[in-house]
């Protein structure tokens, strides 16, 4: 686990000073001892901002993303186009977390983790929260926009 957290904090300090999209990376100091945990938060165009937490375990480099709250209306809807946009996306899922809020989540083999496999993670998270984003905004919210909200 030290060569891996090795990796990823070398990985985010060149990343921090070469791509735009990623512009703060903490460490969590209150992380177990079986695990390592960073919260790097990113830009975007859609969403202004997210943070991505990243949970390093001996086996595995989980990852979750906040996206949104629980929809306050069209539930239906809205979960039928995120299970829809699950289909598309590699890596990543659409879920429920607590307080029903929206995540984007998955995982990593540990022995899979380099600056490749670390630079497609910031890359996948960054697009479905882009694609994703206002569409789910306008169904689950849809009042606030005027709208009905039922469709894709």
């Amino acid at each position: 686990m030290d060569a891996l957290e090795a990796v990823i904090d070398a990985w985010f300090a060149r990343t921090l000073e070469e791509n735009p999209v990623l512009v703060a990376v903490e460490r969590d100091p209150d992380a177990g001892p079986m695990e390592r945990r960073w919260f790097a938060r990113v830009v975007g165009e859609e969403k202004d901002t997210s943070t991505i937490r990243l949970t390093l375990r001996q086996r595995m480099l989980h990852h979750e993303t906040y996206v949104m709250p629980a929809p306050e209306e069209n539930h239906a809807a809205f979960h039928q186009h995120l299970l829809k946009r699950n289909s598309s996306l590699v890596g990543v899922s659409f879920c429920v977390g607590e307080e029903d809020a929206l995540l984007l989540v998955g995982a990593l083999p540990a022995s899979t983790v380099d600056d490749a496999g670390l630079d497609r993670l910031l890359g996948t998270v960054w697009t479905a929260v882009e694609r994703c984003f206002r569409p789910a905004l306008r169904i689950g919210f849809a009042s606030r926009f005027g709208g009905t909200g039922g469709g894709n």
